[in-house]
Order: structure tokens, then sequence, then C-alpha cells
């Protein structure tokens, strides 16, 4: 059974900066990609940042400059590191990962942001 485990979430002000990180256990597959997508109240889902296999990486235009995704392959696991936060940034953070045929959700972490 595939498992995501998030962590690192929570309240932090504006200007500050906080770590997620994701944990895949129990994927048969290879993983492709790993990805972080956030969703604020009334908003859909959107991408924040995707890793490939291969370290490539591309980010919504709204955190470029301020967040970095990183990927330990050996571990399965995926970090979002957080810098000058915005209140706009509140939402709740899911982590992705796509390996052979399937995508994989986390259950969701909130991290809000007050100004």
């Amino acid at each position: 059974q595939v498992q995501l485990v998030e962590s690192g979430g929570g309240l932090v002000r504006a200007g500050g900066s906080l770590r997620l990180s994701c944990a895949a256990s129990g994927v048969i597959f290879a993983i492709n990609a790993m990805a972080w997508y956030r969703q604020a109240p009334g908003k859909e889902r959107e991408l924040v940042a995707r890793i490939t296999s291969g370290g490539l990486t591309n980010y919504a235009d709204s955190v470029k400059g301020r967040f970095i995704i990183s990927r330990d392959n050996a571990e399965d696991t995926v970090d979002l590191q957080m810098t000058t936060l915005k209140s706009e940034d509140t939402a709740i953070y899911h982590c992705q990962v796509v390996a052979g045929p399937h995508h994989y959700w986390g259950q969701g972490i909130q991290v809000t942001v007050s100004s």
C-alpha cells in the first residue's frame, strides 16, 4: 500500500520560512516526478513545484526565487524549502508522486502565513 507522509507545515509570519517534507513508501514502480501542489480556500489546486528523477525542476511563477524543491531518490523523499513567505502562500499543500502509470497524493498539510 502506497503511503505519502507529509510534515513541516504550520503557522508562520509573513517573511518567514518553512520546510515541507514528504516521504513515500510502498511504491512499486520507479518514481518519475515528485511535486508539491497547493489549494487555497475557494481556489483550485495548483502546481507549486515539480522535480524529475533526473533533478529537473519547474516552479509556479508566484514562488520562483522563494521556494526550492529537492528530492532524495534513495529515500523516496521530496522537500520544499519555502522562504519569504507571503499571506497568499496560505493553503493546504499536497505532495504528489508519479510512479509508472500511477499518481499518488498525500493527505495534505496546512501552511498558514500571517500578515
